[in-house]
């Protein structure tokens, strides 16, 4: 496999966008069109990859923003920038979005900030690496599936009583649901769990009006990455699909916010693949 990546490597999780060579790009490829103007997105793990360029997308087509993120103070100060850049307001809040309690509080505060919610965009995720499922313990296996599933189901019922008819959920879920990761084994699991929460929330609540889709990224170059994997990894990132290239979160904000808007009055129960060409059976 070619090199794709200088190679580089991040001593914690959540990672540091800050520290990535090159940047992740999260400018839209396209000047917005207008299409959120006068809405509310509300979107987890929104400070950096995926979730910061959502918000800058969400900001260019004319939407408010709010986002929480754990602790990467300075990554979220620069979403607020940039979408402060693009006039429109936004709402950083800091907290663990595996507690119920803090799900509930920053839904009543974008609320309170702003006096509606029409999008909620869960991204918020992590990833452990294990050579062998026997090393996933239990307290690894369940403090990933608090932040990549519970968080959502938090988020999902503390934000129904404030969605309306012509809201949207998107859900980011991963190639990883449908091919498995050997030594991701836990994450992966809760990928899957994501696509069927979707699948099921989506026939539950679509008579109220509120569409669910999910996203199921493949190979994105964000702070997940190098706070992952090894350095001589992460130089290979990517290099394994058809495009030979990991992809740009703004590639995965795309979808996002085609799923969020009117452009997708017709769909729900289901998830784009953006994932550089790799074909799933979904």
């Amino acid at each position: 496999m070619s090199q794709t990546l200088p190679p580089q490597k991040q001593d914690r999780q959540p990672g540091r966008q800050a520290a990535m060579m090159p940047q992740p790009r999260s400018e839209p490829a396209s000047p917005g069109s207008g299409k959120l103007r006068d809405r509310t997105v509300f979107i987890t793990g929104g400070d950096s990859g995926i979730g910061r360029a959502v918000a800058v997308g969400a900001a260019a087509e004319g939407a408010n923003v709010a986002f929480v993120y754990l602790e990467e103070d300075d990554d979220a100060a620069e979403t607020c920038r940039l979408v402060r850049e693009l006039e429109c307001d936004v709402l950083s809040m800091r907290g663990d979005v595996g507690d119920e309690a803090f799900c509930r509080s920053a839904i009543e505060e974008t609320v309170a900030s702003f006096g509606r919610l029409d999008i909620v965009v869960n991204n918020a995720g992590e990833q452990h690496v294990q050579e062998s499922p026997e090393q996933i313990t239990a307290e690894q296996l369940e403090r990933t599936f608090r932040t990549n599933i519970f968080a959502q189901f938090f988020i999902v019922k503390a934000a129904l009583p404030h969605l309306k008819d012509g809201s949207a959920i998107v859900n980011i879920a991963s190639v990883t649901a449908y091919e498995g990761s050997p030594k991701l084994v836990d994450y992966s699991s809760t990928k899957g769990a994501i696509v069927s929460f979707t699948r099921a929330l989506s026939n539950s609540i679509v008579e109220r009006g509120i569409r669910v889709n999910a996203v199921a990224p493949g190979p994105i170059w964000t702070p997940l990455i190098p706070a992952t994997f090894q350095a001589d990894d992460v130089k290979k990132f990517g290099s394994d699909v058809p495009m030979k290239r990991p992809g740009q979160p703004h590639e995965v904000a795309a979808a996002v916010l085609f799923l969020a808007s009117d452009d997708a009055s017709y769909i729900s129960g289901q998830t784009i693949h953006v994932n550089g060409g790799e074909v799933v059976n979904s």
